[in-house]
């Protein structure tokens, strides 16, 4: 299975940078700690879902091309933006976010994470700091990864999401059906908040990101 980034490369940058990843099959991220034994094997071959595996914590994320706005960015201890603290670091993340879409009601969890059954498999199954949640239902996921050098912020939202296919790829077994649907009261996508496309959505982003010409842009495709 392929690391999702090459790390001595990213400890190098002393530049805040951001990556806009793109995806052009269907591919299943896991978490740093999740064995791959999560996932119904037969199923993931079945749909051609490829498997990659982040450095970050956090459980699966799902992604199909066009469905996902997926964007990284990178801060270096020297820079203003770095915090310790590591609510205070995805917090910022999360801000971006929600002023970014402009969609009314969005907010910041800063409080402990919520938990659910599947969320130590599946990623939007929970909520943590920094990830942004409307009416209780998750918005947007952040992961990170930190090092001596700085540290590489993940976000993510789906512009939608089938939640059937992805408990039938993440091995649940008698409990798919019910994961699928605990997901779909408890997540939204952005297809049924805003009128736009993943291109337009990532325009915007990165017009908002602090301090914008600070940033270096890199866009990647997987």
């Amino acid at each position: 299975m392929s690391e999702l980034f090459d790390a001595e490369v990213i400890r190098s940058l002393a530049r805040r940078t951001v990556f806009v990843r793109t995806i052009r099959r269907p591919t299943m991220v896991l978490g740093s700690t999740q064995d791959a034994t999560i996932l119904d094997a037969e199923a993931m071959a079945r749909h051609g879902v490829e498997q990659i595996r982040r450095r970050s914590g956090g459980g699966a994320v799902l992604l199909e091309p066009e469905r996902a706005v997926w964007i990284d960015t990178w801060v270096p201890r020297a820079d203003p933006l770095w915090s310790d603290d590591v609510t205070r670091s995805s917090a910022w993340v999360g801000g971006w976010w929600a002023e970014s879409l402009g969609i009314a009601d969005l907010e910041v969890h800063r409080g402990p994470a919520v938990i659910s059954r599947w969320s130590d498999r599946i990623c939007f199954a929970g909520v943590a700091a920094g990830e942004v949640v409307r009416h209780g239902r998750k918005l947007v996921g952040i992961a990170q990864w930190r090092s001596r050098q700085g540290g590489l912020t993940h976000s993510l939202a789906y512009v939608g999401i089938d939640w059937d296919l992805m408990t039938e790829l993440v091995d649940l077994g008698a409990e798919r059906h019910d994961a699928a649907r605990e997901l779909e009261a408890s997540t939204a996508g952005l297809a049924d908040l805003v009128s736009t496309d993943a291109g337009e959505i990532t325009r915007t982003l990165l017009e908002r990101l602090p301090d914008r010409r600070s940033w270096e842009v890199n866009r990647l495709i997987n």
